[in-house]
């Protein structure tokens, strides 16, 4: 029985700002995956799990309704999979982060946005949020925390547009970090920010982003499933025959950290990085997760 209950957060709108809060448990139950607990606070929100696949693995869309983040917004979203259970977590649309404001008295004008998710044993967790728009003069920061367990897996993306290119408005003001971390059985096992700015001027620079304006990370940790080194090897390869076949070699690197392969895209077209990574997807969902790489529906509408 799902339990919904609001947050014990003084206020969640203080001058014009949003502290939002989605805390989200989703538990292993005769009934297969369900998500048993619900906590909320401001926009964010969920309407129901839905099972396309069958009852073991839940997909879950994460709705934001004002669909974007300004300035003094702070919005916290966290995911716990109790043991054995499965979630595929994505949204309706892209997130967005806005030119920031310059005329507010809150002292600060950071969009903040911070996603934990948390595996029990056992549990698998596919995190595949829409494409984050962050447009010029935006003061944003974005990060992704991971905790994991030995027998426990995860699969998750993060694409990042910066500016509007389609509309010829290119990021030249403002700054926006990006921070992935991944923790296994509570140790720290990757770490990786890039800052965006004005200032450095990373986006331009060759040894930086070389003025592209679509960078993102496709994450896979199993630690039962791809404890092997060869087995890795052999995966990464077919992973690369996949990439060469679709001739994506100069947008596309795969990297194995001991175990936790990193898949990154360097570009300028947000639907071509995600039809990359859904191919890529496809070979790592039957290993790591024994099922067939369904498209959830809400990417077709």
């Amino acid at each position: 029985m799902n339990n919904h209950a609001p947050l014990s957060v003084p206020t969640h709108h203080v001058k014009s700002r949003w502290l939002a809060h989605l805390n989200l448990e989703l538990s292993l139950t005769d009934y297969g995956t369900q998500l048993t607990k619900t906590q909320r606070l401001g926009p964010l929100s969920v309407q129901k799990a839905f099972y396309p696949e069958g009852k073991d693995c839940a997909h879950i869309y994460l709705l934001h309704p004002p669909a974007g983040i300004v300035s003094g917004d702070e919005l916290r979203i966290s995911i716990t999979n109790k043991a054995g259970a499965h979630s595929l977590i994505t949204t309706p649309g892209g997130n967005r982060f806005y030119r920031a404001r310059e005329d507010l008295n809150i002292g600060d004008t950071k969009q903040t946005q911070v996603t934990t998710i948390n595996l029990e044993k056992h549990a698998k967790c596919e995190n595949f949020p829409l494409e984050t728009i962050v447009y010029n003069g935006a003061d944003g920061f974005n990060q992704v925390d991971i905790h994991i367990q030995e027998n426990s897996a995860y699969l998750g993306w993060d694409i990042t547009c910066l500016g509007l290119p389609s509309s010829g408005q290119a990021f030249d003001k403002g700054a926006y970090t990006q921070l992935n971390r991944v923790f296994c059985k509570e140790k720290l096992i990757y770490h990786d920010r890039i800052l965006i700015s004005a200032e450095n001027q990373l986006l331009n620079e060759s040894a930086g982003l070389d003025n592209n304006s679509v960078f993102a990370t496709f994450l896979a940790y199993a630690p039962e499933q791809l404890n092997d080194k060869e087995q890795r090897k052999t995966l990464v390869e077919d992973l690369r025959e996949k990439i060469s076949a679709v001739e994506a070699q100069s947008l596309l690197s795969i990297t194995d950290i001991d175990g936790l392969l990193v898949i990154r895209y360097l570009g300028s077209q947000v639907a071509q990085c995600k039809q990359l990574f859904i191919i890529l997807w496809q070979v790592l969902r039957p290993i790591i997760l024994d099922k067939t790489g369904l498209q959830p529906r809400i990417w077709h509408t």
